[in-house]
């Protein structure tokens, strides 16, 4: 089994983002070790929906969720109607596989509250590493924009004149994210510092840096965004992803038009948006039991 062809047609024509490439080859990677140890040497042609779906029990059986097999699948998907599209199979088996059921997940988020104890009570540290933490919690929760993009923000996608980030996101695709004057002082602020913390790093980019003036990358982030949340609440999850979650309730919690929410977050379809109505729903529902008479009997 070979996907070599369909790596590259993702990395250099779908121009998808180097975490999302790892993960499709991950994927492959590990479906090719259970074929190969299960069935031996089998070509793409030879690939089937029973071998497909021996997988699916497999994955099952070892404990992984509906939800993360149903991602590799459709890994598998995209490989197979890219092999199809280029002629190198004449069936796709994934039409004859059926993806496990999964439970409808709602988005875990940090309450309003919570929040505002984060960003105005906690004392950050003093100097540079204070004043960036309290700055990449800010953008986060202030724009929703995605982990990889924060790491990928550059200096010149600010524009202070008009108070709007200009963020990258999938797909090579830009939008602009409006920010308030608290949060452009707050970057002018950091960005003073830095040059007097790094004045040797002047040419670097890259809005956020290390303790040791390097790039920021994935890990630093997680853990950052982690230790502070940890602060505040004790919730399982505590990523930066989380962060992006309560943007986006708080923003329709408060009243946001689902397709303006659509936009600042980035998303390609209203359907991905719309997972974020259901705290707005259940608020709804509290005031309803707290104001109508009826609702008290």
């Amino acid at each position: 089994m070979k996907f070599d062809l369909f790596l590259s047609y993702i990395r250099f024509e779908k121009r998808f983002s180097p975490h999302t490439i790892t993960a499709y080859q991950n994927d492959l990677e590990q479906f090719q070790t259970y074929v190969f140890a299960t069935y031996g040497e089998v070509s793409n042609k030879e690939i089937s929906h029973i071998q497909i779906r021996s997988w699916i029990i497999k994955l099952m059986e070892d404990g992984m969720s509906p939800k993360s097999i149903n991602r590799k699948l459709s890994t598998l998907k995209s490989l197979f109607q890219f092999l199809l599209k280029k002629e190198k199979i004449e069936l796709d088996p994934m039409l004859k596989v059926i993806s496990p059921k999964t439970g409808k997940r709602l988005p875990a988020f940090v309450e309003e509250q919570k929040m505002d104890l984060l960003l105005e009570e906690i004392t950050f540290p003093e100097g540079f590493k204070g004043l960036r933490d309290k700055l990449l919690l800010e953008i986060l929760y202030q724009t929703g924009i995605r982990r990889s993009e924060l790491i990928h923000l550059q200096i010149s996608d600010i524009d202070f004149q008009n108070q709007l980030i200009k963020v990258l996101g999938k797909g090579n695709k830009e939008r602009l994210i409006p920010i308030n004057r608290q949060l452009r002082l707050l970057i002018n602020d950091y960005l003073a510092l830095r040059k007097t913390t790094f004045p040797e790093l002047l040419e670097i980019g890259q809005l956020f840096l290390t303790d040791k003036g390097k790039p920021m990358y994935p890990k630093f982030v997680y853990n950052l965004v982690k230790k502070y949340l940890s602060y505040v609440t004790t919730q399982e999850h505590r990523s930066p992803h989380i962060l992006r979650h309560t943007f986006a309730t708080h923003l329709s919690n408060n009243g946001a038009d689902l397709n303006a929410i659509k936009e600042l977050l980035g998303h390609s379809s209203l359907a991905a948006t719309q997972i974020y109505t259901h705290n707005t729903i259940d608020r709804l529902k509290e005031i309803y039991q707290q104001a109508h008479p009826k609702a008290k009997n």
